[in-house]
């Protein structure tokens, strides 16, 4: 007996019409809870090690998501380039190439999943080797990462399932699935860790086991649905020339993000040298920091399926004006958000921990920095727009610059001319997000000419 998978009916949003604020927000609104869903992956893990494992457990998942950020980032970059090629297809009506584009982005997928899954294994050792962690966070570290690169698979195939989605409007079950898995996997790690007493380890299978359930809905979801963006497995085959569109596009953005997180790791490795304590209240702070950001994620996110649907279809004015709404909205939210978790801080970061220690790191990054994510909202949405229009070289290099060659030119500045403290430290954040800004917004404005390109059928 053939097993059928029925779904209530969600249908592709036609974003190159109708009114461009209620466009955007609707399209972000269901992003932001499923961003904050995704979130909660990670966050109850930390909960959970931090409330019923100890400090080093909690400073081991703090300090390794850099590591995991790394591997999802750069698969997050070809995803970027596959939702803007499929965007440009959907805007511009033409269903022959849509369907292409997503055979293609699935086969490569599943290829790059098992790719990602061992060469994360192999490197496991000697990343954290990098990072300086100390004796009393390297087995449980380690211990974490290996079995969270087992699954990773799950995360990645999801990501890029929802990508597909998101490309062509469709924010609704991104949103159900993530709502569903993250309960579950709250639920897992309270069981593994509380009941089994498994430790660390515990919250890691917690994980990879929900984040493969929501692998097995987003792909059930594209294999049943009677809209234009279908998976069909017998369909499955890489055009090269569309593959060929989705590096262009999406590379830049992976060789960003992992370049961007390796230079992470180097940012990390200073705030090791202060301690276990210290590395727990920044791994903390991180975790807030996930959070205030989530708007500008969405917004952003809403942002590329905005400029690419409109580039399709040849509205380069209607790109603009969604473009300009969309920083107002994305600064406006983030901003709100920051000031109250400004003053509520001690008990945001207690929520992770009852070490007053960790407390006093945490809050102390969180302040030192909040306000200034209002500059790194700009840069965003701009960095969303211009790979929108398919340029995702500029943005590339833009937040290479910044966040990398500025950034640690500040932390080797400070860390060899001047003592330097866990604050300033903490600090090279915002002076990455400050010099992005001010490089990123003159090239979008004067230098940046907007490009709609021509495709032909597929041969």
């Amino acid at each position: 007996m053939r097993f059928h998978f029925h779904l209530p009916k969600a249908h592709a949003r036609d974003m190159t019409v109708g009114s461009i604020p209620l466009q955007i927000i609707q399209f972000a609104i269901p992003l932001m809870l499923g961003n904050m869903f995704q979130m909660l992956y990670n966050t109850v893990d930390v909960w959970v090690v931090g409330q019923y494992v100890g400090k080093e457990a909690l400073a081991a998942v703090g300090s390794t998501s850099m590591i995991t950020n790394m591997a999802i980032f750069f698969f997050n970059g070809f995803s970027i380039g596959a939702s803007v090629l499929i965007g440009h297809h959907f805007g511009a009506k033409n269903e022959e190439l849509l369907h292409h584009t997503i055979e293609t982005t699935m086969a490569t997928a599943f290829i790059l999943s098992a790719l990602f899954t061992i060469v994360g294994i192999l490197s496991v050792q000697p990343m954290l080797v990098l990072m300086k962690t100390p004796s009393d966070v390297m087995q449980s570290a380690t211990t974490y990462l290996r079995i969270y690169f087992v699954g990773i698979s799950g995360l990645l195939i999801y990501n890029l399932g929802s990508a597909i989605l998101r490309a062509v409007g469709n924010t609704i079950y991104p949103l159900i699935f993530l709502a569903i898995t993250s309960v579950l996997n709250t639920v897992l790690d309270l069981f593994f860790v509380i009941v089994l007493g498994a430790g660390i380890a515990g919250v890691a299978y917690a994980t990879i086991i929900s984040q493969i359930i929501s692998a097995l809905l987003v792909l059930l979801m594209l294999m049943n649905t009677k809209e234009v963006y279908r998976f069909t497995w017998h369909d499955i085959k890489i055009k090269w020339n569309i593959l060929r569109d989705i590096v262009s596009i999406g590379l830049p953005a992976g060789i960003q993000s992992i370049i961007t997180s390796l230079s992470n790791i180097f940012v990390q490795s200073y705030i090791n040298s202060f301690g276990s304590d210290c590395m727990a209240g920044w791994g903390c702070y991180d975790k807030l920091d996930h959070f205030i950001t989530l708007p500008m994620q969405s917004v952003s996110m809403s942002t590329t399926a905005f400029v690419s649907q409109n580039i399709g279809a040849q509205q380069e004015e209607r790109s603009e004006k969604g473009i300009r709404f969309s920083i107002a909205l994305s600064v406006g939210i983030t901003m709100s958000i920051g000031a109250i978790l400004y003053v509520f801080a001690n008990m945001a970061i207690g929520f992770f921990t009852r070490e007053a220690s960790v407390i006093e790191y945490g809050v102390m990054f969180f302040r030192n920095n909040v306000f200034f994510l209002a500059a790194n909202c700009i840069n965003f949405i701009l960095a969303s727009a211009l790979r929108g229009h398919g340029d995702s070289k500029a943005p590339m290099l833009i937040m290479i610059s910044s966040f990398v060659l500025i950034r640690q030119c500040y932390l080797f500045i400070i860390n060899t001319v001047f003592t330097a403290s866990a604050a300033l430290v903490g600090f090279g954040y915002p002076v990455g997000w400050l010099a992005c800004l001010m490089i990123e917004v003159p090239y979008y404005f004067f230098v940046h000419k907007p490009r709609v390109k021509k495709y032909s059928p597929v041969s």
